[in-house]
């Protein structure tokens, strides 16, 4: 049978990477001006132009040339541009479940207003993907995926690598999720690029064309070859029409083709044997000799990072559902603020962005963004929660009063410590000439404070001593309205909290004394304990964490580790020749911090003596472009000292400590971790992914070379014998792996490296993360695995705060104590509350981590059913209040737009 081969023309671009984002610009409209041109003048000679997958390059383009709009749209129904599914070409493993979905939801949303939307899975040089994508993809009715990365037979700089152990012998295959969900894989297995620069020169196309029908056939299972025209920021091919000329007269055996990938896949389809290999779960190039996974962008420039959890975890597990919870109650959603604080958000998410892997330029810009969106998020919560809490009936709360509402934007009922500052008296300029206000302030006395729930019972807490202070109000009628305020930060527990809801507390006068916490010396060893756990630290800053209800203990946790690093912004390469560094054994300052019923705090420091820099070699290493693997540099004689500050938290009502790292980093070229050596036995480990929480093998398979064997993980990792299990969640620490020696987790907290690492010598200094630094994370001991034992929901609540808003007494709508949503199921685990894209009606979400199914019953106050819906939101006409959730499976419900409160 006559073979076609499929040339797609394309390019790949990443918005920003060896240039900054407005550079890369230029070159795009040159790139897009020149495509109109070429459908202008070509007809229909040239076919077809495929837009790498992301809708946002057109805000980038029309931005700055609106008038082609019209044009471009045409292209687009008329199927010769092709567009879509994503907003952006994200990071798969480095941004969460739910910015992967907006990424989808919103890309289709914005595809509408052309016409026509490309139904790939799109993915061609992600750093691997998660294993619950082809469940993602067909819930959006996407069923093939085309990749770059992930399977073999790719190997080092995307070649073809042959081996007998090939996961899949085809470019095409079954990719499976763990729920069953499959999709077509397309696997780039010669690169995206395959098809590139095509002769029009006869004696230079038989060359060209020998070789490449060749490496195509090597792996393609049908008739159907596919040429990918095009690579990074590749310009417009413009001869392509009459190169094709040239191969169907050189080649008569096969029909070339300008096609597109709508084209191809249906010839595909139509032509696909009847087994083909079934790759199941994440891609990760589990298979190959593990230099060329990029893995080690998890570490590069951490601080991106932390700024990108943070962010996502404003958006999602805090503004949206805030802003549900006020549509309930009677406010308005304001989609188009929080779909535009997304994209904001999601244009820190293409992989050489968010993996830190670009130049310094790049990532300079993206803090810029991250505050901005930091910004946005705040302010909008900040009104959402006041006119929520305006909506609640404070009037009933004890005399002179002050009403703090506690409000819980999470999928489960949580206890809290938290901590407000409280204006206890306010004076407004209009009341007082300011000048005199801060000393009338200070000069009154302040009464003594007791706070108590709606029922009158007596809450424990901690005020510190009131300051004077400048504030203003921005009313919604009116003028800035300047004031002083004498206010005091107060700490309470906020216990039995309600899932998608709220308590009120009232503060009042009372005779008792506020108690001011203070600091005070202590030993070298510590204990911190509560109702949960006991921590013994030894004077080396490690520390056994017991759980207080088995009595199970894992000892010597929390040592610092400390390497050289002759890699790049890429990969990790130990420095040659130089063992690690590590904290055991070096002794640490104490302090107590503070202490009191409901929380202990601990302050110790290590000074650690390290070498300053990786040695000369490195640079002459770096200049003649020698691979990562085969650099043999290691470490510099001259030494720097680093000063490694931790603070240990401990409160009524935590499952675990929680640790704050800041580190004062003054040495390049090293990378420093956080061990916690388990002494766990076991082959396999856990850890967060998206919509997964995934079990990995703790060595890897034979091929792997690699010394180091780090994975992704999201919000935490975990490891676990029958008996007990320790995770840690953490807060933008993405990187760990597993020492099989003694079952320990090493969790990355810093990395420095000098050089971006990819085609040519781009130097990084800002990579070195010189200066101060910090990383957080939080220590669950628990029985069982981390899903048996039901810790991740400890895990997931991390670094998620309950809101408290200040407020005054007045009538309300809403009862002093309300929950939203009620949900019940044993082992689901929650990810959103939002409204839909195109409606009024209200979408939660969940999956399920482990392979038996459960039962899920939910429920809104005036919604009692809901139906099943898909990522998209697409509705189904079944009604119901409860549902099977299959093992693996992602869910979604809608509920339908109902009288509000």
């Amino acid at each position: 049978m006559k073979k076609t081969a499929h040339i797609i023309s394309h390019t790949h671009w990443d918005r920003e990477w060896y240039l900054p984002f407005e550079q890369h610009r230029y070159y795009f409209i040159k790139l897009m001006n020149n495509l109109l041109e070429q459908f202008k003048k070509e007809g229909n000679a040239f076919q077809s132009f495929h837009l790498d997958g992301q809708t946002v390059l057109l805000e980038d383009y029309f931005a700055v040339h609106p008038e082609n709009r019209e044009a471009v749209t045409q292209l687009i129904t008329e199927r010769k541009l092709h567009i879509g599914p994503w907003y952006v070409l994200q990071d798969a493993f480095l941004t969460s479940s739910e910015a992967n979905v907006r990424n989808l939801q919103i890309g289709l949303h914005d595809v509408k207003q052309y016409g026509h939307v490309s139904k790939l899975g799109y993915f061609p040089d992600t750093f691997g993907i998660y294993g619950q994508a082809p469940q993602l993809l067909k819930q959006a009715g996407i069923d093939t995926a085309a990749f770059g990365r992930g399977v073999k037979p790719t190997g080092f700089n995307n070649m073809v690598s042959d081996s007998p152990n090939f996961e899949s012998p085809y470019s095409e295959m079954i990719w499976k999720s763990p729920d069953g969900s499959n999709v077509l894989g397309i696997l780039f297995a010669n690169w995206y690029s395959n098809g590139n620069e095509i002769p029009v020169d006869e004696e230079e196309a038989k060359i060209y064309w020998n070789r490449k029908l060749q490496d195509a056939e090597k792996y393609a299972s049908t008739n159907q070859l596919l040429f990918m025209n095009g690579c990074d920021h590749q310009p417009l091919q413009h001869t392509v029409p009459q190169a094709i000329n040239t191969a169907a007269s050189l080649f008569p055996a096969y029909t070339f083709k300008h096609s597109s990938f709508d084209e191809y896949i249906t010839a595909l389809k139509e032509n696909l044997p009847e087994q083909l290999q079934v790759i199941d779960g994440e891609l990760r190039n589990q298979r190959t000799d593990g230099w060329s996974t990029l893995v080690n962008t998890a570490s590069s420039r951490i601080y991106l990072k932390q700024w990108n959890n943070r962010c996502q975890t404003l958006l999602e597990k805090i503004a949206e559902p805030l802003a549900v919870m006020d549509f309930l109650a009677g406010g308005k959603y304001p989609r188009e603020y929080l779909r535009f604080m997304w994209k904001s958000l999601m244009k820190n998410h293409p992989h050489d962005s968010i993996c830190g892997c670009s130049i310094d330029e790049v990532h300079r810009e993206m803090i810029t963004r991250f505050e901005a969106v930091s910004q946005m998020g705040e302010v909008f919560v900040q009104e959402h929660a006041a006119k929520l809490a305006d909506k609640v009936d404070t009037s009933g709360g004890p005399e002179d009063g002050i009403p703090l509402i506690v409000l819980n934007t999470t999928g489960w009922d949580k206890n809290e410590v938290v901590t407000k500052t409280v204006d206890l008296k306010v004076v407004y300029f209009s009341e007082m000439h300011f000048e005199q206000i801060p000393a009338y302030l200070k000069e009154e006395e302040t009464s003594a404070y007791r706070l108590v729930d709606e029922a009158g019972n007596n809450i424990e807490c901690f005020m510190e001593k009131p300051v004077v202070e400048f504030g203003y109000d921005l009313p919604d009628d009116k003028f800035r309205q300047p004031y002083f305020a004498k206010r005091a930060k107060l700490s309470f527990v906020a216990e039995d909290i309600p899932a998608f809801g709220y308590k009120t507390f009232y503060l009042i006068p009372s005779e008792q004394p506020e108690v001011v916490m203070q600091e005070q010396a202590v030993n070298d060893e510590m204990e911190m304990e509560n109702e949960y756990v006991h921590i013994l630290f030894h004077e080396d800053g490690t520390y056994n964490l017991t759980d207080k209800a088995t009595g199970k203990t894992l000892t010597q946790l929390g040592i610092y580790e400390n390497t050289g690093d002759v890699g790049n912004e890429y990969m990790f390469k130990e420095a040659n020749n130089h063992p690690p560094i590590t904290t055991k054994g070096v002794r640490a300052e104490f302090s107590l911090m503070e202490q009191t019923a409901l929380r202990t705090v601990v302050e110790f420091t290590h000074t650690l003596t390290i070498p300053a820099s990786a040695d000369e070699q490195l640079e002459m290493e770096r200049n003649s472009l020698i691979w990562h693997k085969e650099r043999q540099a290691g470490r510099s004689s001259e030494t720097k000292t680093i000063t490694l500050r931790t603070t240990a938290t401990l409160e009524k009502g935590m499952k675990g400590p929680i640790f704050k790292l800041i580190i004062d980093n003054q040495a390049t070229d090293h990378r420093l971790r956080v061990l916690f050596p388990t002494k766990l036995k076991t082959d396999t480990h856990y850890a967060d992914s998206i919509f997964e929480i995934v079990s990995r093998p703790n060595t890897p398979d034979p091929e792997w070379e690699n010394p180091s064997f780090c994975h992704h993980q999201q919000r935490f990792a975990s490891i676990a014998d029958n008996e007990v299990g320790l995770t840690v969640a953490t807060d933008g620490l993405q990187e760990y792996e597993i020492l099989q020696a003694d079952g320990t987790i090493a969790v990355t907290v810093l990395r420095s490296v000098a050089e971006l690492g990819d085609w040519g010598y781009f130097p990084t200094p800002e990579a070195q993360c010189l200066g101060i630094h910090s990383a957080e994370w939080q220590v669950l001991l628990h029985e069982k695995d981390v899903i048996g034992a039901n810790a991740y929901v400890d895990a997931y609540q991390y670094k998620v705060p309950l809101q408290v808003i200040q407020t005054n007494a007045h009538k309300g709508i809403l009862p002093s104590e309300h929950r939203f949503v009620k949900w019940e199921s044993e082992g689901l685990a929650w990810t959103s509350m939002k409204l839909a894209e195109e409606s009024d009606d209200v979408m939660l979400r969940w999956f399920n981590p482990a392979a038996s199914s459960v039962h899920l019953k939910a429920s809104l106050e005036t919604a009692a059913n809901s139906y099943k819906s898909t990522i998209i939101e697409e509705q189904s006409n079944h009604s119901s209040n409860q549902y099977i959730v299959a093992g693996y499976e992602i869910i979604t419900l809608g509920f339908r737009k109902g009288e509000r409160l």
